[in-house]
């Protein structure tokens, strides 16, 4: 058996257990990708990641993201999670505050911040946007078991993983969801998307929005705290004009209804051209993994 270095990161906090966490395995160029789908299946986290050497001298590592059941070309809390374990392991260091992380989205950048509302920030992938069509409406009110507001309609958006971002009337309505999981892996399976991310405007004082996020057909009934997913949301809200009402700059809430509290840094620059997400993590698990 070979030992590799392995982290377990939580991510969106800098308070242990109460973020998403990510398991990040060091130094992983010995597994192949069926080894990682596998690993990535006993982990049972929303996604596993594999640190690797860059391709290409412009990157300064490369990383490869699972889900139980898939790889992902991208994903937003493993990337953050994943860029801390690699600073804190000395795998690479920021260039003029910048690391850049190869993956299957292509080079992203994040900044390294020593003050402000994120310790870590990434500038999103491109997203696309589409409308969901409306007759498919009725089928995720039936899953979610709400209403959703039909202006703005629905989005379908791919930043990656690909997520159907609605909008409810409020957190409220958000933190009282108990979704059907078996309707919503089929609405899911048949519009190809990775899940359904929900939003409401939060009055909590800590934050604008309160998002869910749900990917049971990936095996994760609920993300705790989604990146991918507040990119959509970002997106979203730049695409239906919202962000007039919500600011470039917010901040959202996600994970209370699993016992966590993640705090999700956004800004929606150039009219939604360029999303950035921050966050902060914090290494709960170090040590090793025998494969």
């Amino acid at each position: 058996m070979t030992a590799l270095r392995f982290k377990q990161v939580d991510v969106f906090t800098s308070v242990p257990f109460l973020g998403n966490p990510v398991a990040v395995v060091l130094g992983a160029e010995g597994l192949s990708g069926e080894r990682m789908q596998a690993i990535a299946g006993w982990t049972n986290l929303s996604e596993t990641t594999f640190v690797l050497p860059p391709s290409t001298p412009a990157a300064d590592y490369a990383l490869r993201i699972f889900t139980p059941r898939a790889e992902l070309p991208f994903a937003g809390h493993p990337t953050l999670g994943s860029a801390h374990a690699v600073l804190e392991a000395g795998i690479a260091v920021p260039r003029d505050g910048v690391l850049r992380q190869e993956c299957g989205a292509g080079i992203i950048e994040l900044t390294v911040s020593a003050a402000g509302p994120a310790r870590l920030w990434l500038r999103a992938p491109k997203t696309t946007l589409r409308a969901l069509a409306p007759a498919r409406l009725g089928e995720l009110e039936a899953a979610l078991g709400a209403k959703v507001l039909h202006d703005p309609a629905p989005q379908v958006v791919d930043v990656g993983p690909v997520w159907l971002v609605a909008s409810l009337r409020d957190a409220s309505a958000v933190g009282s969801l108990v979704p059907d999981m078996a309707a919503l892996a089929a609405l899911s399976e048949a519009e190809a998307i990775t899940g359904v991310v929900v939003f409401g405007e939060s009055t909590d004082g800590i934050a604008q929005l309160h998002v869910r996020a749900f990917a049971p057909a990936h095996g994760v009934p609920e993300d705790p705290v989604c990146g991918s997913g507040n990119i959509s949301v970002g997106a979203f809200l730049a695409q239906s004009g919202l962000t007039d009402v919500y600011g470039t700059a917010y901040r959202a809430r996600q994970g209370m209804q699993l016992g966590r509290d993640g705090r999700i840094a956004v800004r929606v620059l150039e009219g939604g051209a360029r999303i950035e997400l921050g966050g902060d993590a914090v290494t709960c698990v170090d040590g090793t993994l025998r494969v």
